[in-house]
């Protein structure tokens, strides 16, 4: 089209050029002047007048054309719903699962990329406490025998114990660990003794290692112990972690701002010098938490923090928490409505953690079971909506 209307602007070129010569000639007749080549003339202003059409047409041509981009998906496409939370009857009626990812195509970038934990892998958190020789006495006692079942039936059904690290890892982003992994964490400051005489047998035959909360109070006992303990996190087999200074005054929402820094970030700040580490976790002293003591935790660094209620194990953006208080403890607030799963993790404990191992493996196989049916959906709904910010998945 662009080529036929050059053609034709020379055409009429030529033609008002030669007509331009002819009136020349004829208002000029009558004075004599040098005979003018006329054809010479009319080929000189078509070569101009064609010089300049071309020029304008080459332009018109090479002028790089206007791209609609490539959608980055269908418009048309919908995605599909996703389904709903994992939710298994084998939990407390009144506990119910909290996530806490809140953006849907990061929950499912870690979810489903190469290398991450599998659906269904479950973390149990373990509270140990007394473990003596003779009966058991106390309410947060087992003996020797019963804890040496314990750790016999965890092996037997296939679990394997972690640091506190690796559940952080798993419970932020989904990094692999066992399918079925174990977190023994001792309350209290201990002697040496109490670890070598107990957990050392299964760090040197299992390769398990056991989380101390420590309690950074600088007393008598802290003075006896802290060199011991120094030794072992050295050895590699107890984790450290915070347990308060003072300890023995559970926080709530009724602590002052100065108490909440000295529990916690004075605990930090300690274990930073005694240790050469800085905690990850923080153990609720107690029990005793609230929405301010959670949010100094976050403040002051924490990744993580347990309470002493037995709800249920952990999984990836899964947390079981009650939200009805407790009527046996109206004081405590139901971890709930505290709205932060992460700070107000729920342990078993080691009076009766036995009686719960089967339900536990149920839940396991329950949520794996209930990924793999619903993968395909979950991978459609990435592709559509979450793909391009955030990268495809290799499967």
């Amino acid at each position: 089209m662009k080529s036929s209307l050059i053609a034709k602007n020379i055409l009429v070129a030529m033609w008002c050029a030669a007509a331009v010569l002819l009136l020349s000639a004829c208002a000029n007749s009558a004075v004599a002047e040098p005979e003018i080549d006329i054809q010479a003339a009319q080929t000189q202003a078509v070569a101009t007048i064609f010089a300049e059409v071309t020029q304008t047409a080459y332009a018109m041509v090479t002028e790089p054309p206007t791209l609609t981009p490539e959608p980055t998906r269908n418009p048309n496409q919908t995605p599909p719903a996703l389904p709903s939370v994992f939710t298994t009857g084998l939990l407390n009626p009144l506990d119910t699962p909290h996530t806490y990812v809140e953006d849907a195509c990061v929950y499912l970038n870690r979810k489903w990329s190469e290398g991450k934990a599998e659906p269904g892998t479950v973390l149990v958190p373990i509270m140990f406490h007394s473990i003596t020789k003779g009966d058991a006495t106390a309410d947060n006692a087992i003996t020797f025998t019963e804890f040496k079942r314990i750790m016999n039936d965890l092996h037997e059904m296939g679990f394997e114990a972690v640091t506190m690290q690796q559940a952080v890892d798993f419970l932020y982003e989904n990094k692999s660990i066992p399918k079925r992994s174990v977190l023994l964490i001792v309350d209290d400051r201990k002697y040496r003794e109490y670890f070598d005489t107990t957990f050392a047998k299964y760090y040197r035959d299992w390769g398990w290692v056991v989380v101390n909360s420590w309690i950074n109070f600088d007393d008598s006992i802290y003075t006896l112990t802290i060199a011991e303990n120094q030794a072992l996190e050295q050895e590699g087999w107890v984790d450290h972690q915070s347990h308060g200074t003072i300890h023995n005054i559970p926080m709530s929402n009724d602590s002052t701002d100065e108490y909440l820094q000295g529990e916690l970030l004075g605990s930090m700040d300690k274990m930073e010098q005694d240790y050469g580490k800085t905690p990850v976790a923080f153990i609720w002293p107690g029990g005793g938490f609230g929405e301010k003591p959670v949010a100094a935790a976050k403040k002051y660094g924490y990744k993580v923090a347990f309470t002493v209620n037995p709800r249920g194990p952990l999984m990836f953006n899964w947390v079981p928490l009650s939200d009805t208080a407790d009527p046996m403890r109206p004081s405590f607030i139901p971890e709930g409505q505290i709205g932060e799963p992460l700070f107000t993790l729920p342990r078993y404990w080691d009076t009766d953690i036995r009686e719960h191992l089967d339900d536990i493996l149920n839940i396991s196989d329950e949520a794996g079971a209930y990924g793999a049916m619903n993968k395909a959906v979950e991978l459609e709904y990435y592709d559509i909506l979450c793909s391009q910010e955030h990268g495809g998945l290799a499967q």
